[in-house]
């Protein structure tokens, strides 16, 4: 894994380089930049879980939610008996 990092970022990152400017320090800036993106998007993703959790958790959607896999495994099973073999 660490690999296909290495080469995404030996592939993408000199093209936003300043030919006038350090390429190391521009680099690392750059890489730590994405980083940073990352971190915010995970974070992002952490939070809106947390919610969809305890949402999911209540207990109107989970009747809710059963409800509705009950039609549709029901309407599967109707659809699979009527099928020609």
């Amino acid at each position: 894994m660490s690999t296909a990092i290495g080469v995404f970022y030996v592939a993408t990152i000199p093209q936003f380089i300043p030919d006038d400017s350090s390429h190391l320090l521009m680099g690392v800036l750059l890489a730590v930049v994405h980083n940073l993106i990352g971190l915010l998007w995970f974070a992002g993703i952490i939070a809106s879980a947390r919610r969809a959790a305890r949402w999911l958790g209540e207990p109107s959607v989970a009747r809710l939610t059963d409800r509705l896999t009950g039609v549709v495994l029901v309407t599967f099973g109707i659809r699979l008996a009527a099928s020609a073999r």
